[in-house]
């Protein structure tokens, strides 16, 4: 027994926050997108979402702006229900840039939207949070702060996403603030802004303005909104006052209807990808409509429903499908391409999330996206963010971006010198290729155990919800703040505390 214990491999060292790999700010995608389906395919889609717009119509309820913007430019008005003829709505999307760049407060974490770029960002929207320790709460403000905190210490997590969570211990009309400062203090990493009103949306922008310069807005991305469709077929004034604030600013929108196939649409996947393809492109227009070349990003989020009980379902078969089509009606758009990521119906980290969220995240990658939010904690259909999920999945980001480069092929990958110092029959272990590259060559998935059934025991027999509770902890409790002018910070809290000043609190 002594002669095997002095065998035994040391102990890895627990590997902090301080040591995690240095990422690039915005990945390079190598290696292709998968096409699914084939020209004749595509244009009957493309078709259908066309005859959807000239004879179905599209609703913009309560925004008379919006819907005088169409009149305008040549759309059929009725009441609140827009008509458009046949390629159209194509030609009103053909000004928007096909690839841009997005700032950062910290210019080395700008980011590239569109071409061969591929972002990834956290969950969005749960108004409820989980961990191991304590269980499924409501989120607060400390949670919120925590998951921007935990965004920026993670290397493969390039966008920090809007609202990661819901703080529901601030008033509803307030909170925004609180969210827009949790992201410009706490992180310098490009971010979205509030879309749940139009005041809202432009207190996001005042903000961004004092920490980047209204000079600098003018011309460049700093700030987005995620505006969603009120599937089927119909744009609410809330979202469509945003999208409006966000492009009249020269600032970007990220277009995502949100169809559950069989409530929101058909329950036949064409018929939502064309569904999805046709309101896309009404918000898309309606951001060039307001100012053309308006930053834009074409963005789906496509699943299924269990047809007995009526419950969202994830990482279905169908799902898989919807993705990969409706990235290839993108491109013929020549628009950068946003779908959702980790995505699980599963309550808590276990093995039906992780099947889940890996089979809705691959065909994500496969089909070319170019920013996948929803990457990092979404559980429970998106209602909850888990803190062991949100680890757990960066690190899946992490693998996932290494299989995006692809492979090089070279003299240098093909070894050549490893072959003629080791020769036949002798390990590779200790020749000078290996030397050079240990540290490169193979993703290190370091949350999972790949040791001896005798080391995991002495360490605990810890699962990976156990090892990932532990991580996130150590990341917080090691988290330093980017550097940030206090003149700028103050001129934040300045700015904050006359707003919630001018109003009462509400609740609903």
């Amino acid at each position: 027994m002594a002669k095997a214990e002095n065998h035994r491999r040391p102990r890895r060292k627990q590997r902090t926050s301080r040591d995690l790999i240095e990422a690039p700010a915005c990945l390079t995608r190598r290696i292709p997108p998968y096409e699914l389906l084939d020209e004749g395919a595509l244009v009957e889609l493309e078709n259908h979402a066309e005859w959807l717009l000239s004879e179905i119509g599209i609703e913009i309820r309560g925004d008379p702006v919006a819907l005088g913007l169409f009149r305008e430019a040549g759309a059929t008005v009725d009441g609140e229900l827009l008509r458009f003829d046949r390629g159209h709505l194509r030609s009103l999307c053909a000004t928007a840039p096909r690839s841009y760049t997005m700032h950062a407060r910290n210019p080395g974490k700008n980011i590239e939207f569109g071409g061969d770029r591929l972002i990834f960002g956290p969950a969005y929207g749960a108004p409820f949070v989980t961990d191991l320790e304590r269980g499924r709460r409501y989120g607060t403000l400390e949670d919120f702060q925590n998951f921007v905190k935990l965004t920026y210490l993670s290397p493969w997590l390039q966008h920090q996403s809007g609202t990661i969570c819901e703080p529901v211990d601030v008033a509803v009309n307030k909170r925004h603030l609180d969210m827009i400062y949790a992201h410009l203090r706490y992180s310098d990493k490009p971010f979205m802004g509030s879309v749940t009103a139009p005041e809202r949306a432009e207190d996001s922008l005042a903000m961004a303005r004092i920490v980047f310069g209204d000079d600098f807005m003018q011309q460049n991305l700093v700030i987005q909104g995620n505006i969603n469709v009120n599937s089927p077929l119909v744009y609410d004034n809330t979202m469509t006052a945003a999208l409006r604030t966000y492009a009249a600013a020269n600032q970007g929108n990220v277009i995502s209807p949100f169809i559950v196939g069989g409530a929101m649409s058909p329950v036949t996947q064409p018929a939502t990808i064309a569904q999805a393809h046709a309101e896309a492109m009404v918000g898309i227009a309606l951001t060039q409509l307001v100012r053309k070349g308006a930053p834009v990003v074409y963005g789906s989020f496509l699943t299924t429903m269990d047809l007995k009980s009526g419950a969202p379902t994830f990482g279905t078969p169908e799902s898989t499908l919807a993705t990969l089509a409706i990235a290839q009606l993108s491109r013929r758009l020549g628009l950068p391409f946003r779908c959702g990521g980790h995505l699980t119906a599963s309550k808590l980290a276990d093995a039906q999330a992780m099947q889940e969220s890996t089979n809705a995240m691959n065909p994500a990658i496969m089909a070319g996206a170019n920013f996948i939010f929803q990457a990092a904690g979404w559980l429970e259909s998106g209602l909850t963010i888990g803190y062991e999920k949100f680890v757990i999945d960066v690190e899946q980001c992490g693998a996932l971006a290494r299989v995006v480069q692809g492979l090089q092929i070279d003299a240098d990958q093909l070894a050549v010198d490893a072959y003629r110092e080791a020769g036949a029959g002798t390990s590779f272990l200790g020749v000078g290729h290996t030397l050079r590259h240990y540290r490169s060559a193979n993703y290190r998935a370091d949350l999972c155990d790949a040791g001896s059934f005798e080391q995991w025991s002495e360490t605990g027999g810890k699962d990976m919800r156990q090892r990932a509770f532990e991580r996130w902890r150590q990341m917080l409790a090691e988290y330093v703040a980017p550097p940030l002018d206090p003149e700028i910070d103050e001129a934040l809290l300045e700015f904050i505390a006359r707003r919630k000043a001018s109003m009462d609190d509400a609740w609903l």
